[in-house]
């Protein structure tokens, strides 16, 4: 049985992932940079992103520290007015709390991070979030998932990681926890064959962390 779950936030709590390539798309748009989805999964899942593809068509760094901030801004457009919701996620959370302690382990912005969960619930069932200002190296890198682990004093074996991209699972991996793979349609086609287990949403969740 396990005793702590650590979750992946964007793809997994909430239907985040969708709008950040939206946003950083736009943001590319406007220095002539197409962003092609294919290539920016791929490029996320080496723990690189959005500005890989400007770097690699030209564009200076001041551009890019210019169009990060515009990213910044439509993806928090996005926030405040898309429905990003993950039917049941709310539902599988109550009901795993019974059983084991939870946290986020998220590569968002503290900033972002808040204002998705201003008015949303999921804060509620988590001991603690850890958002990218809270460790040095990002996923695919083990330490944002050993700073979790450390946080709750728990042991590999006692642990589940929740993740829905192969940079996600990789960070898992690395860190030697176990890792759940939630099936989402933005990040289907990447890698899993590291994950221990597959599943379709997180109502599935209970059954892996009482067996």
């Amino acid at each position: 049985m396990k005793k702590y779950v650590l979750f992946d936030h964007d793809g997994v709590l909430v239907d985040t992932e969708r709008w950040y390539f939206a946003a950083g798309a736009r943001a590319l748009a406007e220095v002539g940079v197409t962003l092609d989805q294919d290539q920016y999964l791929r490029d996320m899942s080496r723990g690189l992103g959005t500005w890989a593809a400007a770097r690699a068509a030209g564009v200076d760094e001041q551009t890019i520290s210019r169009q990060r901030e515009r990213r910044n801004a439509y993806y928090q457009e996005h926030l405040r007015t898309e429905a990003i919701e993950i039917d049941g996620v709310v539902e599988a959370l109550a009901e795993l709390a019974a059983y084991v302690r939870m946290a986020v382990v998220t590569t968002a912005r503290r900033v972002d991070f808040d204002l998705i969960h201003r008015d949303r619930p999921i804060r509620q069932f988590m001991d603690f979030v850890l958002a990218r200002e809270d460790y040095v190296q990002a996923k695919p890198h083990p330490e944002p998932y050993l700073t979790g682990l450390m946080r709750f004093g728990g042991t590999r074996e006692e642990t589940l990681v929740v993740e829905d991209s192969s940079r996600g699972l990789g960070s898992a991996v690395a860190a030697g926890i176990e890792c759940a793979v939630v099936h989402h349609d933005f990040t289907q086609t990447q890698d899993f064959s590291g994950a221990a287990h597959r599943i379709g949403s997180l109502a599935e969740l209970k059954d892996i962390v009482l067996s």
